[in-house]
């Protein structure tokens, strides 16, 4: 059995927080970089090069990369053989979602009701995800959520007889519904299978994913590929002012589901695809 401190839990997301908000992790850097020497549209191109300029401005003078600094959203995968001590979990990582807006001077986002709208004034609370892994290890992500593209996510409940190709034409239809109110060039988190309420969860996740790793599964990793070809063709482009970069990276991550259901959940992202990782 591994004891572990919940302050260091406070402690580490207080710092994922500023550092998700601040600086565009490595493989997102990259698919800009990609993106802009790719983009067949000056225009798109133009565009692109201006996100690379924000982010080295925002990288320069500690100034978050995007305004909205998203509400924050931390996966935990807790290895069975950790103890936490010192505290409660739970307000560790509020605690920590606390600090980081606080001390990083972030735009505080939340509201504690969702139709009285009066705001936390502090970002809490955070929307928390926990799985349990084998080992003594802890694995935080934090991964702040702009409203621009979450507004642009769907959830779809499709029949089985929908199959393969009911899958891609309900990716495309969100994709083409969000246009350019999700802030493209976008991530395109999938779901498939499970529930209602899984599908969603491994959407969201699936954004978390390093640009460049496809799923270990063929013909997902195949569709992955098929999908980007197909969303970068419907010509929305950078800033949704047209050009061949509309989508940086499709991730779908799939489960087990009921015989009678076809669950697809798509959580889109804008270019500033936030996330920090580490592993205690």
């Amino acid at each position: 059995m591994r004891t572990i401190a919940v302050d260091t839990i406070t402690d580490s997301i207080r710092e994922m927080c500023i550092e998700a908000n601040h600086f565009l992790s490595a493989d997102m850097r990259r698919a800009l970089d990609h993106g802009a020497q790719e983009e067949k549209s000056p225009l798109g191109r133009q565009i692109l090069e201006q996100l690379q300029e924000n982010l080295q401005v925002a990288g320069e003078d500690m100034i978050p990369i995007c305004q909205d600094t998203g509400m924050a959203v931390i996966f935990l995968e807790i290895g069975q053989d950790v103890h936490f001590e010192g505290g409660s979990l739970v307000e560790a990582i509020h605690d920590g979602v606390r600090r980081g807006y606080g001390e990083g001077y972030l735009r505080k986002s939340v509201v504690k009701d969702p139709l009285i709208r009066e705001n936390t004034r502090d970002n809490t609370p955070a929307v928390i995800h926990y799985e349990i892994k084998s080992g003594d290890q802890v694995k935080i992500t934090v991964a702040p959520k702009g409203f621009g593209s979450e507004n642009m996510s769907r959830v779809f409940m499709l029949k089985p007889a929908d199959g393969l190709e009911g899958v891609k034409n309900a990716i495309l239809t969100a994709v083409k519904d969000a246009g350019p109110n999700a802030c493209p060039p976008m991530v395109v988190g999938v779901g498939i299978g499970g529930t209602f309420e899984k599908c969603a969860i491994m959407a969201k996740q699936a954004l978390t994913r390093e640009i460049g790793v496809h799923s270990s599964v063929p013909y997902i990793k195949k569709m992955e590929e098929e999908l980007l070809t197909a969303i970068n063709g419907l010509g929305i482009g950078p800033g949704g002012l047209g050009g061949t970069t509309t989508a940086l990276a499709v991730h779908i991550n799939t489960y087990p589901t009921h015989i009678a259901g076809l669950p697809v959940a798509v959580n889109i992202c804008c270019h500033v695809n936030r996330h920090a990782v580490r592993v205690l």
